[in-house]
């Protein structure tokens, strides 16, 4: 069984920042990842909030994040998901698909994964023309129609994105406004091939071998109409990856997200979390970041000065 001091569950944001700072800390460190390191910021089309970044792409940036961070010493295993834990002794068990590991302490920094909206022909067509990931799958409808569900920032960076690409954007939102940020509705506005649609949802994703066309309903007026669109992408928000936390101990709150206190402490003595699965109410990757180094320096302070706690 190897022995390391710290493992970190999840190589996001959140995991590599905290990957950096134990190892600059001096301690072992090994990040796990049930697909590759980077996390759901490597599907950002672009990021503009970045302090240091004026405008750079979510894979540029991750790939940065991850390379200093392997620079520095940290081992990552890419594709070895995590498939049992035990944490409530002062030895951590961290089992995965590949081998058993033992630790002083874990950070969960497992992130979050994309919403469903949950309606018929959803599932049934997620690949062939439904997808969650605007830069991963935009490309493949160049000069197509293209429709959008949401109104948060990652819908709007996602219209952004795709209306260089797509013959035309068609947003669908629920309400009556986004609630993106304001420099992401006015670049939003001054794109002539977007079309927005509002109080209006989704009934029904239909077509063949591929998405060919939507229903909607209009809340306003209760009447509903047929779309024809070569693709929907879905971009209502994330739900948290904390199952695996939930399952061995770990306390969340009535969404799911993992309880923290202001050092990224949750209920059980040496295990942290950080990211956007933990409670912090802003998800954003700059926040992920300090949550990330917070919890590696409290994993030290646990490890090798655990009356600095007290």
């Amino acid at each position: 069984m190897e022995n390391w001091d710290v493992i970190i569950i999840g190589a996001g944001s959140a995991g590599l920042a905290a990957g950096i700072y134990a190892v600059r800390s001096g301690l072992k460190t090994l990040i796990l990842d049930e697909k590759f390191a980077g996390g759901t910021i490597s599907d950002a089309p672009t990021v503009v909030n970045y302090p240091g970044f004026a405008e750079i792409s979510g894979g540029e940036l991750a790939e940065k994040m991850t390379s200093h961070c392997r620079k520095l010493g940290a081992i990552i295993h890419d594709l070895e998901p995590v498939t049992e834990l035990e944490l409530m002794g002062e030895k951590k068990i961290v089992k995965t698909s590949r081998a058993t590991y033992e630790a002083k302490s874990v950070i969960f920094s497992t992130g979050s994964h994309y919403k469903e909206i949950g309606v018929k022909g959803e599932r049934e067509f997620r690949g062939k023309g439904v997808s969650y990931c605007g830069v991963c799958d935009g490309p493949f409808f160049k000069g197509k129609r293209v429709l959008v569900i949401g109104g948060g920032n990652t819908a709007a960076t996602t219209i952004i994105y795709l209306s260089g690409i797509a013959s035309e954007v068609v947003v669908v939102h629920r309400k009556s406004g986004f609630r993106a940020e304001e420099s992401l509705v006015a670049d939003i506005s001054s794109r002539q091939n977007v079309r927005v649609l509002w109080n209006t949802e989704v009934q029904e994703i239909k077509g063949n071998k591929q998405v060919t066309q939507v229903t909607l309903i209009d809340n306003t007026t209760g009447k509903t109409s047929e779309l024809a669109v070569d693709a929907v992408f879905v971009q209502i928000g994330e739900a948290p990856n904390s199952q695996l936390a939930k399952a061995c101990g770990v306390e969340t709150d009535e969404h799911g997200y993992i309880k923290i206190d202001i050092r990224q402490r949750t209920n059980l003595p040496g295990v942290f979390a950080a990211g956007d699965v933990t409670t912090h109410p802003v998800k954003q990757v700059g926040t992920a970041v300090g949550q990330g180094i917070t919890a590696a320096l409290e994993s030290y302070s646990y490890i090798r000065r655990p009356y600095y706690r007290k």
